[in-house]
């Protein structure tokens, strides 16, 4: 599987230091070392479309990262098994869910004429919101749709991590006096910690990115100022416009910086702590 899928279409990589003609073929186009590397930086889209692909991954990083930890330890904590299970499935559920269909109910949820958001927004008695014709709200529908997707199944690794916590550390702490908040922090957390920082390693490891068909699918002219990444922009030249060369270095480009990103991750965690990938 991933000598086929992985490794084989590697080759095809060469192009980004061509001038690839279908002609010619791969071995037959003619080489132009970092021509469209340097083509890709000096163009005036190149600073919005990293920007735009930055801002939607650290904005990701910062809100849908520690909020599956927050589910697991209040499932975690949680004493009734029946509403456990009722919150798991509720949050659950929506990774289920196509990306193609989240789109369209994203889309409906925020219409101004016909979304139950803009309906009690109306109801409180201010005027209908456009959200999908504004740029500055694109960043806000991303990653809040993808926590709400995305949540619950990021939180089972973590709540797995806490089942497996011995239960006598518990009850030592509280015959020494400590409050559910203090075990918390000082028995579950560490608990956790190492399937954190792996989590994190491979989350930067995927920095620039972003959801290609999400984005795709959520934007549109209109937004196109906050609403263009990498992943887009290559599609947009590389498949629509024919441009198989540029494209392939932008996307190279990408999976450059991600391994850097995922090199430098894993030897601060290496000195921080006792976990990392290598």
């Amino acid at each position: 599987y991933f000598i086929i899928f992985a490794y084989v279409p590697m080759y095809g990589v060469q192009i980004a230091f061509k001038d690839y003609n279908t002609g010619l073929g791969i071995w037959g186009s003619p080489w132009v070392g970092l021509k469209h590397f340097q083509n890709f930086i000096s163009m005036r889209q190149f600073y919005n479309v990293l920007g735009n692909t930055l801002l939607l991954s650290f904005y990701s990083l910062l809100v849908g990262f520690p909020l599956p930890i927050i589910l697991a330890i209040f499932l975690n904590e949680m004493r009734s098994l029946k509403y456990k299970k009722v919150i798991q499935t509720v949050t659950y559920a929506p990774h289920f869910i196509s990306t193609v269909v989240m789109a369209a109910m994203v889309t409906l949820f925020l219409s101004p004429t016909a979304g139950f958001i803009n309906k009690f927004i109306e109801a409180l008695g201010y005027g209908p919101v456009n959200f999908m014709s504004k740029a500055n709200y694109f960043p806000h529908i991303y990653v809040w749709s993808g926590v709400w997707q995305h949540i619950g199944w990021n939180s089972i690794i973590y709540v797995a991590g806490l089942s497996g916590i011995d239960y006598n550390l518990h009850e030592a702490a509280m015959i020494d006096g400590a409050t559910r908040l203090q075990r918390i922090w000082h028995i579950n957390l560490p608990g956790i910690i190492p399937m954190i920082v792996i989590q994190l390693i491979l989350t930067m490891g995927g920095m620039l990115g972003s959801d290609f068909e999400k984005v795709l699918l959520l934007q549109n002219p209109s937004i196109m100022e906050t609403a263009d990444v990498l992943s887009t922009y290559t599609y947009r030249i590389g498949i629509q416009g024919g441009k198989f060369s540029l494209s392939s270095a932008v996307g190279l480009f990408g999976s450059v910086v991600n391994f850097i990103l995922i090199i430098i991750t894993n030897f601060i965690c290496s000195k921080l702590g006792e976990t990392s990938l290598w």
